[in-house]
C-alpha cells in the first residue's frame, strides 16, 4: 500500500498497530508518522519503530492519508476541533476511542471530511486482535479494503452495522477481562489440585487458547466441539454439569447484557 498511515497518540494501542503495519511490511517505516504531548514517549516510539514522530498534530493530519486516533474518549473534541482544518485533502479518521459515535465524528469535523468508527480490542497487543468496523457508504471500495488492511494486520476484522457496536463492545472489547477470570479460576482449581501456580497458568491459558483456535479453524459449532469432548459418564460431562448448576452460561449472558447496556449509555 503506498499510502501514509499517521497516528495521534503513541500509547500502548497505537504501538501495538504501527508495529503490526511494520511487521507485516503494509507500508515502509518512513510512511508512518506520529504524534504524542510526551516527549520521552514520542522518542521512544521513533527509536523502537524507527518512524517520525512530533508533537504536533497538525503535522500529522497535513502528511497522513489515514489518521488513526488512539487518544482517550475525554480528549477527542479538543483534538477534533484542532485538528479539523487541517486534514489532508482525501485523508480518512479512523476513530478506536470506545464511546465515540459516527455522529460525534460528523458533529466535530468538516463537511466531506471522511471518517470511519472502528473498535479494536487488548489481544492486539499480541497481534491476535479482533476488531469491528462500522458500514459505511462514504468510501471507495479500494479506500474501504486498505482501512481493512490496517485493521487486519493486528488480527481478525468484522464490519457490522453501527447500532452494533454496543454488543460488539461487550463480546469483544470487554471479554478479554472475562477470559482473564475464567483463566485465573482455572489456575486456581489446579492449584487446588497440587499443580504449581506458575505451571497452572501456562496450563490454563494454553488451553483456552487452543479451545478458541479449533471453534475458528474448524467452522463447528461450540456445541459440537463441546459435545466431542464429552465422553458417556466421563470426568467432562461432570464438570459441565456442576458449571451449568452454578449458572456458568447465564452469568456470562447477563455481564455482556449489562457492559452493552453501559457502552450506550457512554456513547456520544
Amino acid at each position: 500500500m503506498d499510502k501514509i498511515i499517521g497516528f495521534i497518540g503513541c500509547g500502548n494501542m497505537a504501538q501495538a498497530i504501527m508495529g503490526s503495519i511494520i511487521k507485516a511490511k503494509l507500508v515502509p517505516t518512513e510512511n508512518i508518522i506520529a504524534s504524542d504531548v510526551i516527549p520521552s514517549l514520542r522518542e521512544m516510539v521513533s527509536e523502537k519503530h524507527n518512524i517520525r514522530t512530533t508533537m504536533d498534530n497538525k503535522e500529522v493530519v497535513r502528511a497522513a492519508d489515514y489518521v488513526i486516533l488512539a487518544i482517550k474518549p475525554n480528549v477527542y473534541e479538543l483534538v477534533l476541533n484542532e485538528i479539523k482544518d487541517y486534514i489532508k485533502e482525501n485523508g480518512i479518521i479512523l476513530s478506536i476511542g470506545a464511546g465515540i459515535s459516527s455522529s460525534f465524528l460528523k458533529k466535530n469535523l468538516n463537511e466531506g471530511t471522511k471518517y470511519v468508527k472502528v473498535m479494536p480490542n487488548t489481544p492486539a497487543l499480541v497481534g491476535e486482535g479482533m476488531s469491528a468496523v462500522a458500514m459505511t457508504d462514504m468510501f471507495s471500495k479500494e479506500e474501504f479494503n486498505e482501512i481493512l488492511s490496517i485493521l487486519n494486520t493486528f488480527g481478525r476484522t468484522e464490519v457490522i452495522p453501527e447500532y452494533q457496536m454496543d454488543g460488539f463492545t461487550a463480546i469483544s472489547g470487554s471479554s478479554p477481562a472475562y477470559v482473564f477470570m475464567m483463566i485465573e479460576a482455572m489456575a486456581d482449581g489446579a492449584v487446588l489440585e497440587g499443580i504449581p501456580r506458575v505451571q497452572a497458568y501456562t496450563i490454563a491459558a494454553q488451553a483456552v487458547l487452543g479451545s478458541a483456535k479449533m471453534v475458528l479453524e474448524t467452522g463447528l459449532h461450540p456445541a459440537a466441539l463441546k459435545d466431542n469432548v464429552c465422553s458417556p459418564a466421563g470426568t467432562t460431562i461432570d464438570a459441565v454439569a456442576s458449571l451449568e448448576e452454578n449458572g456458568f452460561r447465564s452469568a456470562i449472558i447477563e455481564a455482556i447484557r449489562v457492559c452493552a447496556d453501559k457502552s450506550r449509555e457512554m456513547s456520544k
